[in-house]
């Protein structure tokens, strides 16, 4: 038998083709740490959108809760009539509470009722109550208690909101004036204070919420009588908060800088740096965002609430942790605004 060869039937094991590579385990390890890696860096953008949705949520939730956390209750706004005070009645007011709002004239306080009662549902909102109230007249206290407490029978938070500024070098101001500071910021909230805890105390429940001065914490030049009122409204209910609070009754301070409307803010200007403490802008707070701060310590009760920029939140720990700092620091800003 023939058996025919051809060189082309006939491959050289020298030419055969090795079969390719088994992947090692390293290489499985490279691939799973890439695919681990891609997921990481996929993973943190979506966890920080959802991070932000359960925020954004969750504000609207205890927004929510706060506004009908006052309803039905009895509650008293001291100066009503000032921007703060009527942000406060609006908010309270449209939130269900049964507000008995005070102020030093009556035709003031009808007009606000009226606008109040006009932008809301009356099936849903109570008719304010109105009480003449002058802390200057301190004479008049004792009725204006009586007044207070014959509107409801009771009260469930008093909201004192009143101050009185004056801005001069301290041998400048009369006594007279000094005493006026003293009875505005001072005695009449204290007064007014003290006038209705007796009835909180039978009911073993209620809320006193001093709105008080950044300059209640910081004593700065020019603002000696008032900056001495507010240290002083300060370190009552300081004082206070400890003696009611077996009987369920909180006591809360907002120490906020200046109020001022939205549209009053300006960009940062060269001045002194005291100045930022107490001037009108930037650093100033809108109503809205006091009255915000306002209703969530009604809700959770926060025994104190600073509301400023940074930089007077950081000039309080400078006076107590490095005082000669912020001494020296004071003394420069009254030769720069002696300059000025």
């Amino acid at each position: 038998m023939e058996i025919s060869m051809t060189t082309s039937s006939i491959t050289s094991p020298g030419n055969v083709d090795p079969p390719p590579p088994l992947p090692t385990r390293r290489q499985d390890n490279d691939q799973e740490m890439d695919l681990a890696l891609t997921s990481t860096v996929l993973m943190v953008p979506c966890g920080l959108v959802v991070l932000v949705g359960v925020f954004y949520l969750y504000g609207l939730v205890v927004k929510l809760v706060s506004k009908t956390s006052v309803r039905n209750k009895v509650v008293v706004i001291t100066d009503a009539l000032s921007g703060l005070g009527r942000e406060c009645a609006s908010v309270f007011h449209k939130g269900g509470a049964r507000l008995i709002l005070c102020g030093k004239s009556w035709e003031k306080l009808e007009v606000l009722a009226d606008d109040l009662s006009r932008s809301s549902d009356p099936t849903l909102t109570f008719i304010p109550k109105l009480v003449l109230l002058d802390f200057g007249d301190m004479d008049s206290m004792e009725d204006v208690v009586t007044e207070v407490l014959e509107c409801y029978g009771c009260l469930d938070v008093l909201i004192l909101n009143s101050s009185l500024k004056v801005k001069a070098p301290a041998h400048c101001v009369s006594l007279e004036t000094d005493k006026l500071l003293m009875d505005n910021n001072y005695f009449g909230p204290v007064t007014l204070a003290k006038g209705v805890l007796p009835s909180m105390i039978s009911r073993r429940t209620g809320h006193l919420l001093l709105v008080n001065s950044i300059q209640g914490k910081l004593a700065v030049p020019f603002r000696t009588t008032y900056a001495a009122s507010k240290h002083a409204v300060q370190a009552f209910f300081d004082c206070l908060r400890p003696e009611v609070q077996e009987y369920g009754i909180s006591v809360s301070t907002l120490s906020h800088t200046y109020i001022c409307s939205a549209a009053a803010r300006q960009p940062i200007s060269s001045k002194p740096f005291c100045s930022f403490l107490y001037n009108q802008r930037p650093l100033g707070v809108t109503p809205c965002e006091a009255v915000g701060e306002i209703l969530k310590t009604v809700d959770d009760k926060r025994k104190e609430v600073v509301l400023a920029p940074s930089l007077p939140k950081v000039a309080i720990y400078a006076r107590s942790f490095f005082p000669n700092l912020f001494f020296a620091v004071m003394a420069a800003g009254v030769k720069d605004e002696g300059r000025t």
